[in-house]
């Protein structure tokens, strides 16, 4: 073949190529252009033309959060309300008087006061149940719109008034608005006490946390050799991808992978290294998860298994395998869009489901299978469905009268008010017998009832047949059987008393101890901690989970 054929098929060739890419392009471009006319003459007209008068602006939202809706539930549009929940994420701070709030039965209540902030140096408590907030009433009704009232620039002031357990007349405080750093790290501390075992409870991976849980560990390093670790990520929904890296990289040996995303485009893969050496050589670390930890909690989970670094301990993770980035839109707006999939060192998805499968909008549909990947002792992992435990151990189930008792916030009124009767009393003096006497006291004045799931059954089943006379004997029955029932649920606050009085007195403690008293007494009767630190002590059993069977 001469060289004028060779070069004209070749010219052929990149001609062809540029204009296929160059059509495909313009049409992309064209369909665009073509909807975006569509949806725009469509808002006008059902606008401009529907029977009843319309808000134009929630009517495009509500179009935008349509739109959005056929994708993912992590690609969303930030409207201005929502802006500085995401930029705490993004900062971890914000202008405010450092409370939290909670409802209560019917009412506003704080349930935490943060150290440091105006709210506890002017003396707001625990239990103190908000009236009023920038001169708004406050009801459960407008709880979304609170954070808007208390939170606002440094510098300046805001009127909050209260009523307190025990007092007559309503509280009123003029609170400075300070800027308030949120903790991510709800606890660090050797526990239990006398053990050389560090307890780090992480709530989220807001842009402190990794900072946060640094600091800590080599601090308490310095008051003796730490051990063994257990990091809780029970609860956690996870937060920031460069946080969960950060975290990893302080547990992790120098120069392992800790997690690679990859976009639309296959070439567009980026893969994240430990830098450092761990900050804790030859721990023992135990990493404790739920369905309630995701996305950077499994980030860190899945490192840490994939390595043979940790032992994970709990119940199967949620399953969010996907990242997400927030780009500032006009009018301060923000969207969110789901643009990566991360994947573990071992190579393995934990997306629990797939968002792609029979969706029109999608044109490339992707799927997650359920394969099998190897740690580096050669243990056998699986993706898809989130991060397996190494061990399984399932948290003791409460009766249903102490769920019941906790839904109604039951035990923190009740603390509320035996705190402010007893505040003469230490902590570690308060009796067990006499606190739950004092609690079935409390509830028989406050006419506690509650139905239980078969107690519900029963009832319908008596309202059922209540017509039908041919019944009558057997209603009659079943009548007597609901009586024995609610005699039996009186008695169940004595079944369940282990697990009523360590909720009781977590709540106490957090009156006379503060929040790490609170989460000190719920480990007491926490069985997947009590397993995760004796699996620190048992140094042979925390090794064979880490070796191929």
């Amino acid at each position: 073949m001469n060289r004028k054929k060779i070069k004209g098929i070749l010219l052929s060739f990149f001609i062809v190529v540029f204009f296929t890419g160059f059509v495909f392009i313009t049409d992309k471009y064209f369909e665009i252009s073509k909807n975006i006319d569509l949806f725009s003459k469509v808002y006008k007209e059902v606008t401009f033309n529907y029977v009843e008068d319309i808000d134009p602006a929630q009517f495009m939202r509500a179009g935008i959060k349509g739109m959005l809706g056929s994708l993912d539930p992590y690609t969303i549009f930030i409207d201005e309300n929502k802006k500085s929940d995401y930029d705490l994420l993004t900062t971890g701070k914000y202008g405010g008087i450092g409370i939290s709030i909670g409802i209560r039965g019917e009412k506003i209540t704080i349930t935490d006061v943060f150290d440091g902030y105006s709210s506890q140096r002017q003396g707001l408590r625990v239990g103190d149940v908000l009236i009023e907030a920038g001169g708004t009433k406050i009801t459960p009704k407008n709880i979304n719109f609170i954070s808007s009232l208390v939170k606002g620039k440094p510098g300046t002031t805001v009127n909050i008034k209260i009523h307190r357990n025990g007092e007559k007349d309503t509280l009123s405080f003029n609170l400075v608005r300070e800027e308030v750093i949120v903790k991510s790290l709800l606890y660090a501390g050797f526990y239990p006490k006398k053990s050389n075992n560090v307890y780090l409870k992480l709530s989220n991976f807001s842009r402190s946390a990794s900072d946060e849980v640094r600091r800590a560990l080599k601090d308490l390093q310095k008051e003796k050799p730490i051990k063994s670790i257990v990091l809780d990520l029970r609860g956690n929904p996870g937060g920031l991808l460069d946080v969960a890296v950060n975290l990893s990289d302080d547990l992790l040996p120098k120069g392992n992978l800790i997690v690679s995303t990859l976009g639309r485009e296959k070439t567009n893969e980026k893969k994240y290294y430990s830098l450092h050496d761990p900050l804790i050589e030859n721990a023992e670390i135990v990493v404790l998860i739920n369905g309630g930890s995701a996305s950077a909690s499994e980030i860190v989970s899945g490192a840490l298994q994939d390595h043979d670094q940790a032992v994970i301990v709990g119940t199967k993770s949620f399953g969010k395998g996907l990242v997400q980035t927030i780009t500032p839109l006009n009018y301060n707006t923000s969207i969110k869009i789901t643009t990566a999939k991360y994947f573990t060192p071992s190579g393995r998805s934990i997306q629990r489901i797939d968002y792609t499968k029979n969706n029109k909008v999608i044109s490339k549909p992707d799927s997650i299978f359920k394969t099998s990947f190897k740690t580096d002792n050669q243990r056998t992992v699986f993706s898809g469905g989130g991060i397996n435990p190494d061990t399984t151990v399932k948290r003791n189930k409460l009766l249903e009268v102490t769920e019941a008792l906790l839904s109604r916030g039951t035990f923190f009124t009740f603390a509320d008010s035996y705190y402010y009767a007893h505040q003469d009393i230490k902590f570690n003096k308060l009796n067990d017998k006499i606190l739950l006497n004092d609690f079935k006291k409390y509830l028989a004045s406050n006419n506690f009832h509650y139905e239980s799931k078969s107690e519900k059954e029963l009832i319908q089943l008596i309202a059922s047949l209540k017509d039908k006379t041919v019944y009558k004997n057997v209603i009659g029955k079943l009548n007597k059987i609901r009586n024995e029932m609610e005699e039996l649920h009186k008695k169940e606050i004595d079944y369940d008393k282990k697990s009523i009085l360590n909720q009781l007195k977590s709540e106490l403690a957090s009156r006379y101890k503060g929040a790490n008293g609170r989460i000190e007494e719920l480990l007491k009767n926490d069985n997947q901690f009590q397993f995760a630190v004796k699996l620190t002590k048992n140094k042979k059993l925390y090794k064979k989970l880490l070796q191929a069977k």
